[in-house]
């Protein structure tokens, strides 16, 4: 809700608009052919690179010795705050192990907090190489494991919550250092508010580390940050990335070429770009990923990570690959893959399985079961593969490097509409060409598609990372727990130590503030005419239990729980009635009522039924209610009644990936339920059992 600048653009990609992309490729003649068509690439490179290219190989080893800017936040952050911002790959983790590791060697506690539970569960691994897996404990909505431990991985949302259960309880969080990772994330749209709260809520006694790769006002984090808390945040700002990166573009013919020369676009680029000339020429078709492949392997610009739009693009990507690897690794590879299908054997039927044996190429994706991104992250980092297929989440927080990266795109799709890349997008991408200790060099390689703007990404390489605003927002789980330790007028206090309201007196803007509590009020009346706080400003009986529910839908689910219209005697079935609640995308499956379990839609029809009201009231109130998709129900009825993943996958045509999602999201709703003990207890014992028969492989598996 604080100031933002103007958002760029829509990239529309229609006919009326091409200002933003480089001219239109010829369009196909009638025959169905093209009037220009590469015959197949010959790898050819620029004169001026052959000297540069004989560089390319792995640094000679030396003794590890820390950089200045790596010491520098080691000492401020023993003492005080830090906020530290270097580029992916420049030894961040290292100032986060070390200051772990003063803290449990004086018998004092730490919180290591990320975005991603992909991250969350690695550093698990890594801390507990690191400090014995006795030291180490894990929570997240899927794990809760040694929770008392000294060092503590999870989420940023379970971190929140411990610190609604401090304040509710007039507790002190038990720890004596906070790191947040990729603590960009603060201006996350949907998960920001999540960061502000912790930075907002925790204890200044309790030194809190923030770590990111891109933050484009760092000194204004830190001064607010020194506002609320009342102690010294240090800013630590290393430009210098620990691999140069280098820029290239691959012409059509298979001929490399520098991109820049002296900031400016190389002059045959520019001609190129002139004839409005493109690596290929119909939307239909993909790149020739095997030419593509073959040029970079001739010039050792492997291996390499391809950015491409979308989920299904990637997976047809690996599946036009053709080319079988020649790779002298042999041994090891069959042994490394060995152990990660013996891991997860549901991936032994993977189909990109023999793709990746064949051709040393693979997909990650947000579609993918998260064995499978595991077992391709691992290959890659241990030098297995040649290239991955990815969209831009690799990009956030996985431990991912590459040689080089391949842009086809210069914009992405943000879950509503395609937009340039910015900035801080395209840093987080390019931050993964160059493998410390592995690589001279990094390299980003622009391919000439419909939809990249090469003179875009060039502007790009010389901008710095976007400012963060904050995206502080109110919603009843908040306004709950905040209730539950606070009055009105200590949350109005609250919003006034905001990122949103700081931001707002430095643009001398007093709006946000005033739309925070009127929000909060609006809130409020509906929790008031719900009877979950009465007319003091007081949470009643139902508002105590109710905040502990820290979902997207705490509401709905209580009206539930207060008129017994969840099952409370069938596992398969509670899950099945939770399912639409957590889903959020818009796709949709159709499916005829009459052909499902008389039981299961009896159970729908029932919640629907008892919150159909309590819908239209909210909706009244300006709190729209998305439709609860029936599909969902059924594909979690079949999943927890054990019906086989697979069939489940191809019956319902749902993405692995998505599947995944679904089943954790209810677990982590169910695992809300399971904690209304005292309260619930019936329906609590059911719900922790459905959670149980839920969490099975592939959804979950024990990284080693």
């Amino acid at each position: 809700m604080g100031h933002e600048p103007e958002q760029p653009k829509k990239s529309k990609r229609t006919r009326r608009d091409r200002r933003y992309y480089s001219k239109r490729p010829p369009r196909s003649n009638r025959r169905g052919g093209t009037e220009t068509k590469p015959a197949g690439m010959k790898p050819e490179v620029e004169a001026g690179l052959k000297d540069f290219f004989a560089r390319i190989g792995k640094p000679r080893e030396t003794p590890f010795v820390p950089d200045p800017f790596q010491q520098e936040a080691l000492e401020a952050i023993m003492r005080t705050d830090c906020l530290v911002t270097a580029p992916t790959g420049a030894g961040k983790t290292w100032i986060a192990e070390q200051v772990i590791g003063a803290i449990f060697a004086s018998g004092g506690r730490a919180w290591y907090a990320s975005p991603l539970k992909a991250l969350t569960n690695s550093k698990r691994v890594e801390f507990s190489k690191a400090f014995g897996s006795d030291n180490v404990g894990i929570l997240t909505g899927d794990v809760k494991e040694n929770a008392d431990a000294p060092i503590v991985v999870g989420t940023t949302e379970i971190l929140r919550n411990q610190l609604y259960d401090a304040m509710h309880h007039g507790e002190d969080l038990d720890y004596d250092l906070v790191i947040l990772d990729e603590a960009h994330f603060l201006g996350d749209r949907e998960r920001g508010v999540v960061w502000e709260e912790i930075m907002i809520y925790l204890p200044a006694r309790i030194n809190l580390l923030l770590l990111s790769a891109t933050v484009g006002n760092a000194p204004e984090i830190a001064e607010w940050l020194e506002s609320i808390r009342n102690k010294e945040c240090v800013v630590v700002t290393e430009d210098k990335r620990p691999v140069p990166l280098h820029p290239l573009f691959l012409h059509p013919s298979g001929r490399i070429m520098p991109l820049l020369t002296k900031k400016k676009l190389y002059k045959k680029i520019v001609s190129f770009l002139d004839q409005g000339a493109s690596l290929y020429r119909s939307g239909e078709k993909m790149p020739p990923f095997d030419d593509i492949i073959s040029v970079l392997r001739r010039f050792r610009l492997l291996p390499a990570i391809f950015f491409l739009k979308s989920r299904n693009e990637c997976d047809v990507a690996v599946q036009t690959v053709t080319t079988v690897s020649h790779r002298t690794d042999g041994y090891s590879f069959a042994e490394d893959l060995n152990a990660g299908l013996k891991q997860s054997p549901y991936l032994e039927q993977h189909r990109q399985l023999a793709k990746l044996r064949r051709c040393r190429v693979g997909a990650h994706h947000g579609g993918q079961l998260p064995a499978w991104k595991f077992l391709v992250e691992t290959m890659m980092n241990r030098g297995h593969l040649d290239v991955v297929f990815a969209t831009s989440t690799v990009a956030a927080g996985v431990n991912f490097p590459a040689r080089s990266v391949v842009l086809f795109n210069s914009d992405q799709f943000n879950g509503h509409e395609f937009l340039p890349l910015n900035a801080t997008e395209f840093h987080q991408m390019t931050g993964r060409a160059g493998r410390r200790g592995q690589d001279k060099i990094g390299f980003m390689v622009i391919i000439p598609q419909r939809y990249m703007n090469v003179t875009h990404v060039k502007n790009l390489l010389f901008q710095k990372p976007e400012n963060i605003y904050s995206r502080i927002r109110n919603d009843f789980s908040m306004v709950l727990n905040l209730l539950l330790s606070h009055t009105p007028d200590d949350i109005r206090k609250i919003f006034q130590l905001s990122l949103a309201n700081f931001q707002s007196r430095l643009k001398k803007n007093a709006t946000v503030q005033t739309d925070l509590w009127r929000d909060f009020q609006r809130h409020l009346a509906v929790l008031k005419a719900e009877g979950f706080v009465d007319e003091a400003d007081h949470l009643t009986g139902e508002g105590i239990w109710t905040s502990q529910l820290r979902l997207d839908q705490p509401l709905l689910i209580a009206e539930c729980l207060k008129n017994d219209a969840f099952p409370d005697d069938d596992e398969a079935l509670l899950a099945a009635v939770i399912a639409p609640f957590v889903y959020d995308r818009d796709s949709d499956v159709f499916l005829r009522r009459r052909e499902q379990p008389k039981a299961l839609v009896a159970a729908v029809d029932r919640m629907t039924e008892t919150i159909t009201p309590l819908v239209q009231r909210l909706n009244d109130a300006g709190f729209p209610v998305a439709a609860l998709p029936f599909w969902t129900s059924v594909v979690l009825y079949h999943w927890a009644r054990g019906v086989d993943w697979n069939l489940l996958t191809k019956a319902m045509k749902i993405a692995d990936g998505d599947l995944t999602m679904l089943i954790s999201r209810t677990a982590d709703n169910l695992n809300q339920i399971a904690s209304l003990k005292e309260s619930h207890p019936k329906i609590a014992a059911c719900a922790a059992s459905a959670r149980k028969t839920i969490l099975r492989e592939p959804v979950v598996f024990e990284e080693l």
